[in-house]
């Protein structure tokens, strides 16, 4: 029997998304769990797996539509079964796809699909941002050369075009390296429109910076050991397999994290939340702002482990495929801007969480040890905490018993 599929929920404040990207065709065949498309939040682009198994019957919405929640997207059936498509908000006449009938020839079904993408599908090499902005000032993507990875297509790319004020090509770095952008003077004043996601950070951080009471509370740590111990791991460990400071700091965090559970808490009506699994968020940037990837009970995870599944979800972010479970459920986050020779710095809460972690820079600098001067690894962290939640006695030992496991990394890997 034929099953309808709707816009799915990714998120308890979630009343609509954009359908980015089918990644299956009418007429494929598809197994509960296998990726159906890929679905834009005020949150992220996110892949989202069939709740069905079947051959897909019809696409009930055309790719960059805006649909609400529940609302029907696509239907699973078997092949040779009756189908009624319903009436869908956020499609148009014409642009409902249905699966070619038995008589349809497979060079009869390729050009239907190369009608609607292009040859070479040079449009589904830019991501959804490039896309949209892309749409709403009129640039012509065909005439473009990406910068992004693979040659996508990317934001700053479109940017340049509207900056230059043309639509020819945009000229690709010849380095990766880090390159001294060249000041652009504008003609005119230029409006730039809000992507849903800097829409969401604007308004939750607006919510989170004026109704939360911030306190925070900076610690210095010495690196010294826990420099030397990754050196000596990422010896033996494969290559694209290396443990990063910031996977070091997720275990230290969560360990701490156990014996300070106000700081691993959220807020309610009549009271908190003391939360029974540590989910510790880890803040990415990402084209057109940032995103919380989450480390599940991360205090339970070896450090190896750790790594491996913040690096998997973090390139998965950059490039809009993240699933709904890795942004959602954190309940600590840690934000990380050491790889920006950043000495120290606050961040605002991630609400419903208690509390954050801004990362500084580890830095070589001259310390007094013993009447001595000598040179050591340093590094500052500041945590900023929810004042409903917790004290500064508290918050600051918790920055303390952080010291014991970042100051004696072996108990991080024992």
């Amino acid at each position: 029997m034929a099953e309808t599929i709707n816009m799915p929920k990714l998120g308890f404040d979630m009343a609509e998304g954009t359908l980015v990207r089918w990644v299956k065709k009418t007429g494929e065949t598809i197994t509960k769990g296998d990726i159906l498309a890929e679905i834009e939040t005020d949150k992220a682009t996110v892949e989202v797996e069939s709740p069905a198994s079947g051959t897909i019957r019809v696409l009930l919405v055309e790719e960059g539509a805006v649909i609400p929640v529940n609302s029907p997207i696509a239907i699973v059936g078997s092949p040779d079964e009756p189908v009624e498509a319903p009436v869908v908000l956020g499609t148009k006449t014409g642009n409902i796809e249905s699966a070619p009938t038995p008589s349809t020839s497979p060079a009869e079904e390729h050009r239907t699909v190369s009608s609607q993408h292009g040859e070479g599908s040079d449009l589904l090499k830019a991501s959804p941002l490039a896309k949209r902005i892309a749409r709403e000032n009129k640039v012509d993507l065909s005439s473009i050369k990406g910068s992004g990875p693979g040659g996508r297509i990317v934001r700053r790319d479109i940017e340049m075009i509207l900056t230059a004020g043309a639509t020819s090509e945009v000229p690709v770095p010849s380095s990766s390296a880090p390159t001294q952008e060249k000041p652009v003077k504008l003609a005119n004043d230029q409006v730039v429109k809000f992507t849903r996601l800097r829409q969401a950070i604007a308004r939750r951080m607006t919510t989170a910076k004026t109704s939360i009471p911030h306190f925070y509370v900076t610690h210095e740590y010495k690196m010294d050991n826990l420099m030397n111990l990754r050196e000596q791991l990422n010896k033996v460990q494969p290559e694209g397999e290396k443990v990063s400071v910031n996977d070091f700091i997720i275990k230290a965090v969560s360990l701490t994290l156990n014996q300070y559970p106000n700081l691993n808490s959220s807020l309610e009506d009549n009271g908190m939340i003391l939360h029974a699994q540590v989910n510790v968020g880890v803040a990415v940037a990402v084209e057109g702002g940032l995103l919380t990837v989450v480390c599940r009970e991360a205090d339970r995870k070896p450090l190896t482990q750790i790594a491996k599944e913040v690096r998997s979800m973090a390139a998965r972010a950059r490039e809009n495929k993240v699933r709904p479970e890795e942004i959602e459920g954190s309940t600590f986050s840690i934000s990380n801007l050491g790889m920006f020779d950043v000495e120290n710095f606050s961040a605002i809460i991630n609400p419903p969480e208690s509390a954050i972690l801004a990362v500084g820079t580890v830095r070589e600098v001259p310390v007094v040890e013993a009447g001595q001067i000598k040179a050591s690894l340093r590094m500052k962290a500041t945590v900023s905490v929810d004042h409903r939640l917790s004290d500064g006695a508290e918050a600051a030992k918790f920055m303390q018993t952080l010291a014991v496991f970042l100051e004696e990394p072996l108990r991080l890997i024992l």
